[in-house]
């Protein structure tokens, strides 16, 4: 089974982008090797919104370039973008199937909204918090609210330099496919 791991930078109140949708408060951390972090990662999740941010900004997509990218999305018109795989509906059994073949790792791209639904549908092995030392007081949460709690397990602590700390569990819940 290929697992699915949701790697994503959050400031110490649980945001990954702040009110305005803007992610300028995360520093780079030059001691985070993101080569080595996604050298077996060939497949990338993004719902629309994560898509269209590094549609605006490309360094943002730190993947290798050889990943199969696949955006999930009700609105963008998938010939309007053919260099990526737009789904439109079913995110949780097209993930189940992208687990059940062969492949490397699948990296779920930042979107709270698309790692809530396939979290709770049992579809994410892995939730790695990079923590980055600042209040934004509001924003887009890690994970929207609706009162379900899912049970992690630690693996990994990673602190760095700059203040920042990863955090590496593994979902207790989480379904073979």
């Amino acid at each position: 089974m290929r697992p699915v791991r949701y790697n994503v930078a959050a400031s110490l109140d649980g945001y990954i982008a702040d009110a305005n949708g803007e992610y300028d408060w995360i520093p780079l951390e030059p001691a985070i090797d993101f080569g080595a972090l996604f050298q077996h990662v060939d497949t990338v999740l993004l719902g629309r919104h994560s898509y269209e941010l590094v549609l605006r900004d490309p360094a943002a997509a730190a993947w290798p370039v050889s990943a199969r990218v696949y955006v999930f999305s009700r609105t963008i018109r998938a010939a309007d973008h053919p260099r990526v795989t737009v789904v439109a509906d079913d995110a949780v059994t097209t993930v189940a199937n992208l687990r059940a073949s062969t492949g490397g790792e699948i990296w779920l791209y930042g979107g709270g909204a698309l790692f809530g639904s396939l979290l709770f549908a049992g579809q994410v092995d892995r939730v790695e918090v990079t923590v980055i030392p600042i209040l934004l007081g509001g924003g887009i949460p890690l994970l929207p609210a609706d009162g379900r709690r899912t049970p992690l397990a630690l693996e990994q602590l990673e602190r760095y330099p700059s203040g920042q700390v990863s955090l590496h569990y593994a979902v207790i819940n989480a379904r073979a496919p």
